[in-house]
């Protein structure tokens, strides 16, 4: 696909990426789960009975599997060739789709590395990889409009030194909407590296903390988008601004059946991965002069949609918060969440 091809799909937002061809065991579509679900879990040092650590792939996998999953999203890093094989062979064995979680090279000394974890990754079967282009949320880590741009710059420069690797493994990645990029930021990236084996991981709720209305943040980024990341979202009110907090699906304020239909329209065979993170409410401080370090131009009607959203939608009781439980406790509600998103895409988004 050439510059100008490129440019005339996503101005006119009506043809997705061409996709890899996926299994055909993965017809029935059934959501996988990202491995930052078990943000408690994975790798925990709780010395737990009922809910041990997943410290590897191959652990993740066979839980999943039990719960009825599709599949799993999971960190890929030093992979060896011989676990990939093991990951592969339990991933084909129980019919679920593996995405990777990878991170960019900054400079050309890191090119070698990423290519060994992308080899990885592909000889365990990951078609599409997700990837993000910054570890800090907007507005706690960028400070000036400045660093801002310095963001813009050393993503690009990242994902130029990723795409031949990609292009020659013939590898998707997904650059994940994660609290950093703005839809149109994100899309501005894209066109800039251009190229087919560069688009979307698109994350459902992270854009409220930047203001954006998250039915219009699917809306612009479904055409580019390989994988996703699946959640509901509630919100409150506290003094700096709003609180934004992860919820079981359903119970939260985003059009679920509405978002996934987007995406299938422009990649019916993507998957969808659920991403429920259980921890205490995120503060958005949008009502701080900090918070606006990095959006000269934002206009003041998104800050009243947002707030408006707020107060239009109370959680009942209160957003749910984790920190006053015991560590057992924590685990067992993270997979109490988990097995309650899972059933409702069975239920309610038709992933059976």
């Amino acid at each position: 696909m050439d510059r100008r091809d490129f440019l005339q799909r996503a101005s006119v937002g009506a043809v997705a990426f061409s996709l890899p061809e996926l299994p055909s065991f993965m017809a029935d579509k059934r959501m996988g789960i990202v491995v930052h679900s078990y943000w408690s879990r994975w790798n925990s040092k709780v010395d737990s009975k009922k809910y041990p650590p997943f410290t590897n792939a191959l652990q993740l996998l066979d839980h999943c599997h039990q719960l009825g999953a599709g599949g799993v999203q999971v960190i890929v890093n030093g992979w060896s060739s011989d676990f990939a094989k093991q990951v592969r062979e339990k991933r084909e064995k129980l019919g679920l789709y593996l995405e990777g979680s990878i991170g960019l090279p900054k400079k050309a000394e890191d090119v070698p590395k990423f290519e060994q974890d992308v080899i990885g990754a592909r000889e365990a079967g990951a078609q599409v990889l997700r990837t993000v282009c910054s570890s800090g949320r907007r507005y706690e880590t960028y400070h000036s409009v400045a660093a801002f741009e310095e963001l813009k710059k050393n993503a690009l420069t990242s994902l130029q030194l990723a795409e031949p690797v990609l292009r020659k493994h013939k590898v998707k990645l997904g650059v994940e909407n994660h609290k950093d990029w703005r839809a149109p930021d994100l899309v501005n990236l894209l066109k800039q590296v251009n190229s087919e084996w560069i688009g979307v991981t698109l994350d459902f709720g992270n854009s409220m903390a930047l203001l954006e209305d998250p039915m219009e943040v699917v809306q612009t980024l479904a055409p580019y988008t390989f994988s996703t990341h699946v959640k509901d979202m509630a919100v409150e009110e506290y003094p700096n601004g709003f609180l934004l907090s992860e919820v079981p699906m359903g119970k939260g304020i985003l059009d679920l059946p509405k978002m996934v239909d987007l995406c299938r329209k422009y990649n019916p065979s993507g998957t969808f991965s659920l991403e429920m993170i259980t921890r205490d409410p995120l503060e958005i401080p949008c009502l701080t002069e900090a918070y606006w370090e990095t959006f000269p131009a934002l206009p003041g009607s998104d800050l009243a949609r947002s707030l408006r959203t707020v107060r239009q939608h109370k959680y009942p009781g209160g957003l749910p918060r984790v920190s006053q439980l015991s560590a057992d406790e924590k685990l067992a509600l993270e997979e109490e969440n988990i097995v309650a998103c899972i059933n409702y895409s069975k239920g309610k988004l038709g992933m059976v």
